[in-house]
């Protein structure tokens, strides 16, 4: 049986769905942990899995200053961020990256029903460019780390992301895997089924926690809202 909201609300009827990338329809986290150990190693210290979950979700400078904070030789932040990018990029041109279950099926069901949907990322531009392409994925609006001021765990890309395909936050649905994540979703107004990865996410009023996508199904979604 999929999950089910506990909260709903009748007055409402589904806009849009806003998809997070990194963890949540790709699995890039072992990608990332290999770029974020050699950067790494080139400051001196060590990686460990404990590093990166403290990372899940979180932007570029986020990123750089954890990095840099446990490196014991020195390096210009631009230079840091710079390898974790070029590094990223280099190895999704490479390697590509696995789609995690259920996410093409329900990217598929969303838009053969017409619902707008939107691609909602912490990553930066080149990253995202350099994973649409393998991943074969289309989405009527994108929005990345350099479309917004403030990014996760702050509202704006989804208040973004929402704006671009003409749609009320308060009416989208957000798929999310990370705490940062659901917590820029719901401070925009979205209703949000966390997927959680490598950090855990709790069930709360308003939000459905699943273990995979695959759980997922447009109906569902629709029932999150009275929809349905």
């Amino acid at each position: 049986m999929p999950p089910t909201a506990s909260a709903r609300s009748a007055s409402r009827t589904l806009q849009a769905i806003l998809f997070d990338m990194d963890g949540l329809l790709i699995d890039s986290e072992p990608l990332w942990f290999e770029v974020e150990s050699e950067v790494m190693a080139q400051l001196g210290g060590q990686w460990h899995p404990a590093d990166q979950r403290q990372l899940v979700g979180g932007s570029l400078d986020r990123s750089v200053d954890y990095l840099l904070a446990r490196a014991t030789r020195p390096a210009a932040r631009a230079e840091v961020a710079r390898w974790l990018v070029d590094g990223m990029t280099a190895l999704l041109r490479e390697r590509g990256v696995l789609v995690l279950p259920g996410a093409r099926e329900l990217l598929a069901e969303v838009t053969d029903a017409g619902l707008p949907s939107a691609l909602v990322t912490s990553s930066e531009r080149q990253i995202m460019e350099a994973v649409i392409p393998k991943i074969g994925m289309n989405f009527g609006a994108t929005v990345c780390a350099e479309d917004v001021r403030d990014g996760k765990p702050a509202p704006e890309p989804y208040l973004r992301a929402a704006a671009l395909l003409g749609v009320d936050p308060a009416c989208c649905v957000a798929l999310e895997d990370s705490p940062n994540g659901v917590a820029a979703a719901e401070a925009a107004g979205c209703m949000v089924v966390a997927v959680p990865g490598l950090v855990p996410i709790p069930s709360s009023p308003g939000r459905v926690v699943a273990s995979s996508l695959s759980q997922i199904d447009l109906a569902m979604l629709r029932g999150m809202m009275g929809d349905g």
